[in-house]
C-alpha cells in the first residue's frame, strides 16, 4: 500500500463534493490484486489506521480522480479545429478524408499513441472513444491502451450507407466484425467494447437491426453513437425515417436503447424523448465545446433533469475543440447559462466536476469501479497544482471555499494544472 496526503476531492452518492483540506489517499490491492483506493478522508482521522504505510507529502496540491471523457474520436485528433460551415460539410470534407486512412493499422497506432499521450496530458484516465470504420483502427486502440493499463471503451464504426469509399463498410461483414472484435477485446483487463453505428443516417435499416440484436447477445457491451446534434441532421433522419417518432426513436426501434448505451449530444429532443432516455437508462455525452464551435446548439440541462436522464460530460474531439477538462467544464458553464433558447441557470463548480468524472462514471455503469475516490474505486486519480500559472497562484490562494477553488481551477485551468496522473 502506498498514502498520499494533499487536498483531497471526491464525491458522495447525491453527487456532492467531498473535501479534506488535508487530506490523506491510500491505494493498494483488492482481494483480486487490483488496485484500488482503500481509504480516503481527513488525514489526521485516518493516519494512524496507516501508520506503517508510506506517505508521500503532495501538500499545497488537490488530489482529485481522474477525469472520464464520455465521448471522443480518437482518429479525429487531427482533424480538430478544422474550419466548417457546420456539421455535416465538416464530416464530408475533413473527417471522412481523414478516418480513410486508418485503414493501415501502423498509422492508426501511431495516432492511438498520441491520442492517448494527449489524454494523460490533460488528466484523463477513462475515455469512450469512436475508432473509424476499419476493424485494424480498434486493434491498435485497444492495444496502446491496454499497454497503458488504462480503462478504455471503443469500437469499430458501423456506416454502411451515405458515406464516401474509403469509410463506408459492408453490411454483412461490419456486423461480422464487430462480433469478433467483441468476442477478442471485451472484459480484457479493462477493456470494453462498445457497438458504434456512428448516426442513423450512415446505417441501413439492416446494419442498425443487426447492431440490436449484439446489443441483446452481449448484454454487457457498450453502445455508442449521435443523436440530435444538428437541426439539418435531425430533418434528415425525418426524412429517411418517417414512421419513427422521433430521432432518438429511431435507435430505440432497433434495440439500441438501453443501460450502458451512451448518445452524444441529445440536444434536440422533446420531453418524450428524455423520459425515454431515463426509462431505458440511455444517457448523453453533452459536448460543450463541439456544440458551441459546429453552432449545434444549447444542451437543456432543466430539462434534462426534469426528466431525471443521465448525462456526462465529454470533449468530442475533433469536433471539440479541446481536450482539457477545465475548458469542457468551462464551455458548460457557458452552455447551461445561455437562457435564450432554453432554460438559464448556473452549474456550481462541484456539479461541472462531478459531470466529468463520478457522473461521467454513472452515465457509463461504471459507478463504483472509476470516477471516485471513495473505497473500492479503482485508483485513476490526478495530482493538480493550484499555483501551475502566476494567476492561478493569485486567484485560488484567495480562493475563500471549496466552490471558489474549483471555480478558479475551472476558468483558468489547462493542461498545466496537471502535475501527474495515476492509472490504477
Amino acid at each position: 500500500m502506498k498514502a498520499y496526503r494533499a487536498a483531497l476531492l471526491r464525491f458522495d452518492d447525491h453527487g456532492q463534493p467531498l473535501y479534506d483540506r488535508d487530506g490523506l489517499l491510500v491505494v493498494g490491492p483488492d482481494a483480486s490484486g487490483r488496485r484500488v483506493v482503500r481509504a480516503s478522508g481527513s488525514h489526521g482521522a485516518l493516519i494512524d489506521r496507516f501508520a506503517g504505510v508510506a506517505v508521500e507529502d503532495l501538500r499545497g496540491h488537490l488530489i482529485a480522480p481522474g477525469f472520464i471523457d464520455l465521448h471522443v474520436h480518437y482518429p479525429q485528433t487531427d482533424v480538430i479545429g478544422a474550419p466548417a460551415a457546420g456539421l455535416l460539410p465538416w464530416l464530408e470534407n475533413y473527417t471522412f478524408p481523414h478516418e480513410s486512412r486508418f485503414a493501415d493499422k501502423a498509422y492508426a497506432r501511431c495516432v492511438a499513441d498520441f491520442f492517448f499521450d494527449e489524454l494523460a496530458r490533460h488528466g484523463v484516465t477513462t475515455a469512450l472513444t469512436f475508432a473509424t470504420s476499419h476493424s485494424a483502427s480498434v486493434d491498435a486502440a485497444f492495444e496502446a491502451a491496454q499497454a497503458r493499463g488504462l480503462r478504455f471503451i471503443t469500437g469499430k464504426v458501423l456506416q454502411d450507407r451515405h458515406s464516401p469509399d474509403g469509410v463506408r463498410d459492408e453490411t454483412e461483414q461490419s456486423l461480422v466484425d464487430t462480433e469478433a472484435l467483441i468476442r477478442r477485446w471485451h472484459g480484457v483487463d479493462r477493456l470494453g467494447y462498445a457497438i458504434t453505428p456512428r448516426f442513423a443516417p450512415t446505417s441501413t435499416d439492416a446494419q442498425l437491426r443487426g447492431a440490436g440484436e449484439l446489443a441483446a447477445k452481449y448484454a454487457e457491451v457498450w453502445i455508442q453513437s449521435h443523436v440530435a446534434e444538428n437541426r439539418d441532421e435531425v430533418r434528415w433522419v425525418a426524412e429517411l425515417y418517417p414512421q419513427a417518432r422521433s430521432y432518438l426513436g429511431v435507435y430505440g426501434d432497433f434495440g439500441l436503447l438501453r443501460e450502458r448505451a451512451v448518445y452524444a449530444h441529445c440536444i434536440h429532443l422533446d420531453t418524450h424523448d428524455r423520459i425515454l432516455m431515463r426509462e431505458t437508462g440511455a444517457a448523453a455525452a453533452v459536448s460543450p465545446t463541439s456544440n458551441l464551435f459546429l453552432g449545434s446548439g444549447f444542451f437543456d440541462y432543466a430539462a434534462a433533469d426534469a426528466a431525471g436522464m443521465r448525462y456526462g460530460l465529454a470533449s468530442d474531439v475533433g469536433g471539440g475543440t479541446s481536450f482539457s477538462p477545465f475548458h469542457t467544464m468551462l464551455s458548460a458553464y457557458y452552455i447551461g447559462r445561455e437562457g435564450h433558447t432554453k432554460p438559464g441557470l448556473s452549474l456550481s463548480p462541484g456539479q461541472l466536476w462531478w459531470q466529468h468524472t463520478a457522473g461521467a462514471a454513472r452515465a457509463l455503469g461504471l459507478e463504483g469501479v472509476v470516477g471516485n475516490l471513495t473505497p473500492g474505486h479503482e485508483a485513476d486519480f490526478v495530482v493538480l497544482n493550484p499555483k501551475a500559472t502566476p494567476l492561478l497562484a493569485r486567484k485560488t490562494t484567495q480562493a475563500d471555499s471549496l466552490d471558489e477553488l474549483l471555480f478558479a481551477l475551472i476558468v483558468l485551468g489547462d493542461d498545466r494544472l496537471v502535475a501527474r496522473v495515476h492509472t490504477a
